[in-house]
C-alpha cells in the first residue's frame, strides 16, 4: 500500500463513497441539502397520534414512508432500508455488500397500545398478575409475529443484513444521541484494523410516540413552544427551552481509500478522526465543566492528526436545551480558545430537530455536504442571541465558504460523547 493511502499513524485512510439520508425535510441527500441550506424547517404539529393534554405537541416526524405495521421498529427499518439503498446506489455497489454492518437503532419497546392489546388477549385461564406473564401467555396462545419482531432489538439489523448481503453478524448499538457517530466509528475501526475493506454504517430512529414525548417531557428536555412549530428549535438563543424530538436516518458507505480508488469510486470525503469519552456525572445531564466533551473533541482531533487551526467549520450538537448548549459552548471554547468566534458553528437541529439515535450520522452526511458544496448551513430561529454564548452560528441564512475539515459533535444522554472529523479528499 502506498503512503498516499495511509494516515499520520500508518493506518488506512477511510473514504466515504456513498451517502443516504431521510429527515423531516424529505428523502434523499439532494432534497434534504437544498431544504437545509435554504433554512427550511421540518418541524410541524404532530398528527400521528393525539396530543391533547401533552405539553409538547410538535415534532420532526417522518410521515411520508409507507410501513406495513404502525410501530417504531417498522418505521426505523423502513428509514434505514431507504437510506441504505440510496447510499449503495451512490457508491455504485450492487449485489451483496460483502462487508460488515454497524447499525445504530433506538432502544425501543412495544408501544402502550400494543401492550394493552396483547394483555387483553391473555387467555381466560391466566390469572391476573405480572404483566409480562400475561404477555407470554397471550403469545403462547396465539403467535403474533409482528409484535414479536417489534420487541426484538436486533430485528432491524438482521433484516438489513439479509436485504443487502452484509457479511458476518450485524452489530446493533445504542449510545443515546451519540449512536450515529458511534456506528461510523465502528466502521472506521474495522477498516483500520484490516478486518475489511468496506463497511456499511447506518443510523435510524422512527421512535416518536406519545410515550416518548411524555418520558422526555418528564425530564424537562423538550421545547414547549408549540406555536409556531417551526420556530421552536433555537440552538444557542437566549430563549431556547428544550429540544424538538424528531425522526430520520442516514447511511454512509465507508471504504479504505485504496480500495475505493482501485475500483474507480467517487470519493465524497475522508473520515479522518473519531473521538469518544464517557461522562459519569449524571444519567442525563452533562458534566457542567464540560470535561468529557473537551476530551472527546481533543481525542477526535488527535486521531485525525489535525490541530485546532485546521478546522474550518463545526457542526454542533446544538440541541437547543439551555444546559447542553451552554456546556457545548464551554467545551468548544476550551479547545479552540480565542479563535472560536471566527470559526462558523451551526446546528442542523434548528431545522430538522433532534433525530436522537440517527443524529450523529445524519449530521455527518450534512458535514460532508458542507465540504463538497462550499455551503455552510445556517442556524435558523436565531433572533435573540444568548450573550453568554459568543459564537458565529451562521445566523438564519446560509453562507458560502470553502472548508477542508469539519468537526461534528454528538453528546448524548448517559454520558455518551462522540466527535467525528471529516475532511476533503486528499489531492
Amino acid at each position: 500500500m502506498t503512503s498516499a493511502y495511509k494516515d499520520h499513524l500508518g493506518r488506512p485512510l477511510i473514504a466515504v463513497t456513498g451517502m443516504g439520508v431521510i429527515t423531516s425535510l424529505g428523502q434523499g441527500v439532494e432534497d434534504n441539502w437544498k431544504a437545509l441550506t435554504s433554512g427550511v424547517s421540518g418541524i410541524h404539529k404532530i398528527t400521528r397520534f393525539p396530543t391533547e393534554g401533552l405539553s409538547t405537541r410538535i415534532s420532526g416526524t417522518v410521515d411520508f414512508i409507507d410501513i406495513p405495521a404502525e410501530n417504531s421498529v417498522e418505521r426505523s427499518y423502513a428509514f434505514a432500508r431507504e437510506t441504505t439503498a440510496e447510499a449503495l446506489a451512490q457508491a455504485g455497489l450492487s449485489g451483496d455488500f460483502n462487508g460488515p454492518l454497524f447499525l445504530a437503532a433506538p432502544p425501543i419497546e412495544p408501544e402502550w397500545g400494543a401492550r394493552f392489546e396483547l394483555a387483553d388477549r391473555s387467555p381466560p385461564s391466566q390469572k391476573p398478575g405480572d404483566a409480562y406473564d400475561r404477555f407470554l401467555a397471550a403469545m403462547r396462545d396465539r403467535a403474533d409475529p409482528a409484535f414479536h419482531e417489534a420487541a426484538l432489538f436486533g430485528a432491524i439489523s438482521e433484516r438489513l443484513s439479509d436485504r443487502f448481503g452484509t457479511r458476518g453478524l450485524p452489530v446493533t448499538l445504542s449510545t443515546a444521541c451519540a449512536s450515529g457517530a458511534t456506528a461510523i466509528q465502528l466502521g472506521v475501526e474495522a477498516i483500520r484494523q484490516g478486518r475489511t475493506d468496506r463497511a456499511l454504517t447506518v443510523a435510524t430512529d422512527g421512535s416518536v410516540s406519545a410515550e416518548a414525548l411524555i418520558r422526555f417531557a418528564l425530564l424537562s428536555a423538550l421545547s414547549t413552544q408549540n406555536d409556531p412549530a417551526e420556530r421552536a428549535s433555537k440552538p444557542f438563543s437566549k430563549d431556547r427551552d428544550g429540544f424538538v424530538i424528531a425522526e430520520g436516518a442516514a447511511t454512509l458507505v465507508l471504504e479504505s481509500l485504496e480500495a475505493a480508488v482501485s475500483r474507480g469510486a467517487k470519493i465524497y470525503g475522508i473520515l479522518k478522526g473519531c473521538g469518544e469519552k464517557a461522562d459519569s456525572f449524571h444519567r442525563t445531564r452533562s458534566s457542567p465543566d464540560g470535561g468529557p466533551a473537551i476530551a472527546t473533541i481533543r481525542a477526535a482531533l488527535a486521531d485525525a492528526g489535525l490541530s485546532e487551526g485546521d478546522i474550518g467549520y463545526i457542526n454542533a450538537h446544538g440541541t437547543s436545551t439551555p444546559e447542553n448548549d451552554k456546556m457545548e459552548y464551554g467545551a468548544m471554547l476550551s479547545v479552540f480558545g480565542e479563535a472560536l468566534p471566527s470559526i462558523p458553528v451551526s446546528s442542523n437541529k434548528s431545522m430538522i430537530g433532534h433525530t436522537l439515535t440517527a443524529a450523529g450520522a445524519v449530521e455527518a452526511v450534512f458535514s460532508l455536504q458542507t465540504i463538497l458544496t462550499g455551503t455552510l448551513p445556517p442556524t435558523i430561529n436565531y433572533q435573540n442571541p444568548d450573550p453568554s454564548i459568543v459564537l458565529d452560528v451562521v445566523p438564519n441564512v446560509k453562507r458560502d465558504a470553502q472548508v477542508n475539515a469539519v468537526l461534528s459533535n454528538s453528546f448524548g444522554f448517559g454520558g455518551q460523547n462522540a466527535s467525528l472529523v471529516m475532511a476533503a479528499e486528499p489531492a
